[in-house]
């Protein structure tokens, strides 16, 4: 449970870096605070910054969003020892880690600049991710067909 409770926080965070990189991307505030690797507003400039013409950072807030509520839901009484909840973050949070490699692919070898807020993501999606990951691997099935015990404190 404590794991849910720690993406729910994680995915939070996600939601408030993403909604920031959002308003900047849509002009509701001057440029972003770039203070450590000063390619902010380059990378949220970049044709990169879109996909499919929406905006990556609306999508982060979707993809946070959606975590963020399916870990909630995985820490109510009715859902602690289902494995469910663990093996939709992680499909989830894995289809974000292959887009967050791609786009920072691009923010490294293509663009040539670093987005601090972009890594703060990377870093929160990733975590995310192998939090989920461990989730999963405590409800492995047995043999029999059953699942496992879990531990109260996950």
């Amino acid at each position: 449970m404590n794991r849910r409770r720690a993406i729910a926080i994680l995915a939070l965070l996600g939601v408030l870096d993403s909604v920031y990189l959002l308003l900047a991307k849509l002009g509701f505030i001057g440029g972003l605070s770039c203070t450590i690797s000063h390619g902010c507003d380059m990378v949220n400039s970049s044709s990169y910054s879109e996909f499919l013409g929406i905006p990556v950072s609306a999508i982060g807030v979707a993809g946070y969003l959606g975590l963020f509520v399916l870990a909630v839901v995985g820490i109510q009484p009715r859902w602690l020892d289902d494995p469910w909840p663990d093996r939709l973050l992680s499909l989830l949070a894995g289809v974000a880690v292959a887009f967050t490699l791609f786009l920072t692919y691009a923010e490294v070898f293509v663009l040539n600049a670093i987005c601090q807020w972009c890594v703060v993501s990377q870093l929160l999606i990733l975590a995310i991710f192998v939090l989920s990951l461990i989730g999963t691997s405590k409800g492995r099935v047995r043999a029999g067909g059953g699942v496992e015990a879990r531990a109260l404190s996950d």
